[in-house]
């Protein structure tokens, strides 16, 4: 009799390019630090909800954030330096 585990394989979050650039723009538009860092609390919740919902380890969800806000930071960096607004227009 053969057993067989499941194994889930999340996508990662550095390849949800959409989900980074809207985040990026939104973390930009805040209007103080307060309001970022709450904005990026609800992102992480958001994020970890679903992770656990798809039964991804608290190891492996740990290091898909780090990794989804390490993106996010590479893109508000991207976009002050091509002069974009947050809106993604050339200012």
């Amino acid at each position: 009799m053969l057993t067989q585990t499941a194994v889930t394989i999340p996508f990662p979050q550095t390849r949800r390019i959409g989900k980074i650039r809207d985040v990026a723009s939104k973390m930009i538009a805040k209007p103080t630090d307060r309001a970022a860092a709450s904005y990026r609390d609800q992102v992480n919740e958001a994020m970890i909800r679903q992770m656990t919902r798809a039964g991804i380890d608290e190891t492996t969800q740990d290091e898909q954030l780090s990794a989804f806000w390490s993106a996010v930071q590479a893109e508000i960096i991207r976009i002050f330096h091509r002069g974009d607004s947050p809106g993604g227009h050339a200012a």
